[in-house]
């Protein structure tokens, strides 16, 4: 048997604090080490497994699909692409897709257009308001818009074009507003910094401002899309319809592909100025789309929304058991558990070894992102797992 980990410090560039576990099989929402041994997934592939591993649906999408055409560059047309956009549109807010290979090149797409209808629409503005807090990707553009310094330190100086403000502030936004912003780029859920929500009047506020100004407002939905929160977009859920949002992730199911969707007023492209080579392939697309397909048409968001409750109702009901739980927060499979002190790296540890995987989020947060088919029986066996890990610091 291989040594994997020595293998990995060998050959793999150092970006990834992994844990110290090979996973070698997946069903449903449990996987299996190279040893055999059992764990409860709740990081879902950082919320991408939306059906869980290996789902009857994808693994059929993906052997029909790989049997008749798997790539064809963009100069052609595919059923799977085009299958996929009618299903986005018909179930959306927005009139128009484009196919990216991951979240953040939907993320750069989004700013290439506003920065487009900036020229066109705004006397050549070009700057982006983002906020604290906030994770965009892990591109050089992208870390720019990030409101994150400690994503940013390493690289800089950063690109222009990107101005953070507070978060959950309008105010902070209308006093950032000038004759050079174009758009403004919010995540209905800030997943990387500790699953955060802003005031339910907060999305409202920013909407009539883009709608009195002029300026676009663009939703990252990479996390928080395609039912993670409930909803199939969690922008449903704030009453409002953004300009343009960003998908990746979920949308897939496991695959990797990313979308960019955009009301006909923005979606200001022109024929060979944006692009993908693996974009939108046949193979992803017919897999996003039995994906998306199941998730509609068999209670996947009730389910997400109603076990998603009964999850944070439980990591709620910590808080009695442990004094240095001090909040849960979140929307359907998408939660977080806050403590007092730093120690989400050793309960996340401790998890592991006993069965559960987990997200240690922030330093004093841990992250649950399980399949949005998972059950009560599930949260459950999760719950046990992660009070007896707790119980160390009683």
């Amino acid at each position: 048997m291989s040594n994997w980990q020595e293998l990995e410090k060998k050959y793999f560039m150092s970006t990834f604090k992994r844990q110290p576990i090979v996973l070698t099989r997946g069903e449903g929402i449990r996987v299996w080490d190279e040893n055999n041994k059992e764990y409860l997934d709740f990081v879902g592939g950082w919320a991408v497994n939306s059906l869980g591993h290996c789902h009857p649906t994808i693994v059929e999408a993906l052997d029909q699909q790989s049997r008749t055409l798997i790539q064809v560059s963009n100069q052609f047309y595919t059923v799977p692409q085009l299958q996929l956009a009618e299903l986005l549109v018909q179930n959306s807010c927005l009139d128009k897709v484009f196919f990216s290979n991951s979240g953040v090149e939907a993320n750069e797409g989004a700013f290439k257009l506003a920065r487009k209808y900036g020229r066109i629409h705004r006397d050549k503005a070009y700057e982006i308001i983002t906020v604290s807090g906030s994770f965009h990707g892990r591109t050089i553009a992208a870390i720019a818009a990030t409101g994150q310094h400690k994503f940013q330190n390493p690289f800089v100086p950063l690109p222009n074009g990107f101005v953070n403000v507070e978060y959950d502030s309008f105010e902070a936004i209308k006093a950032a507003t000038t004759n050079l912003t174009c758009a403004i780029m919010l995540e209905p859920i800030q997943g990387e910094s500790g699953v955060n929500t802003p005031d339910t009047a907060y999305f409202k506020q920013v909407r009539e401002w883009c709608d009195q100004n002029n300026l676009l407002l663009i939703l990252d939905e990479i996390q928080t899309g395609v039912g993670r929160t409930g909803t199939l977009f969690a922008y449903e859920q704030f009453e409002i319809e953004p300009d343009i949002i960003t998908l990746a992730k979920g949308l897939g199911g496991g695959v990797p592909i990313g979308a960019i969707l955009a009301k006909e007023k923005a979606a200001v492209f022109e024929p060979g100025e944006h692009g993908s080579t693996f974009g939108g392939n046949p193979l992803v697309c017919a897999v996003g789309y039995a994906t998306l397909k199941f998730i509609l048409e068999n209670s996947i968001l009730e389910n997400t929304r109603e076990t998603g409750a009964y999850l944070l109702a439980e990591l709620e009901g910590l808080k009695s058991d442990f004094d240095f739980v001090t909040e849960a927060r979140g929307r359907g499979f998408l939660c977080a558990l806050q403590f007092d002190r730093e120690i989400s790296g050793e309960v996340v540890t401790a998890c592991n070894e006993k069965g559960l995987l987990i997200n240690p989020v922030k330093p004093n947060a841990i992250r649950f992102m399980p399949a949005l088919i998972t059950q009560k029986s599930d949260i459950d066996a999760a719950i046990g797992i992660l009070k007896d890990v707790l119980s160390k610091w009683k």
